[in-house]
């Protein structure tokens, strides 16, 4: 799936840049952003294998930490652990991500 794929590409790419921040935050801020960001494809891979009913209720949840994800990565770049170039670039993949998840939930709706 699209989704998943992607969704992992994410989290790859959160897990990367995790490394870099301070080490007092490895408890707080890090990981809620980890957690968030492995959420995506996680919660689409465990869904995937129930009814749609119950899909879309893990679709929900994963959007739901995208968007928590979003927040935290503003966070991050007000406390100067990344910069605004890689703010944007990971915006612009969870952007990307939320409008296939919700085209992807609509269509089972339907």
């Amino acid at each position: 799936m699209k989704i998943w794929k992607l969704g992992l590409e994410i989290a790859n790419d959160i897990s990367d840049i995790l490394l870099s921040f301070p080490k007092h935050e490895r408890y707080d801020l890090s990981s809620q952003i980890s957690r968030c960001s492995v959420s995506l494809p996680s919660n689409i891979a465990e869904g995937s294998g129930r009814s749609n009913k119950s899909f879309n209720n893990f679709i929900d949840y994963s959007l739901s930490s995208s968007f928590e994800l979003g927040t935290q990565l503003l966070v991050a770049n007000h406390r100067g652990y990344i910069d605004i170039n890689t703010l944007q670039k990971l915006e612009y993949k969870i952007e990307e991500w939320q409008k296939m998840t919700m085209g992807f939930q609509n269509s089972l709706n339907s």
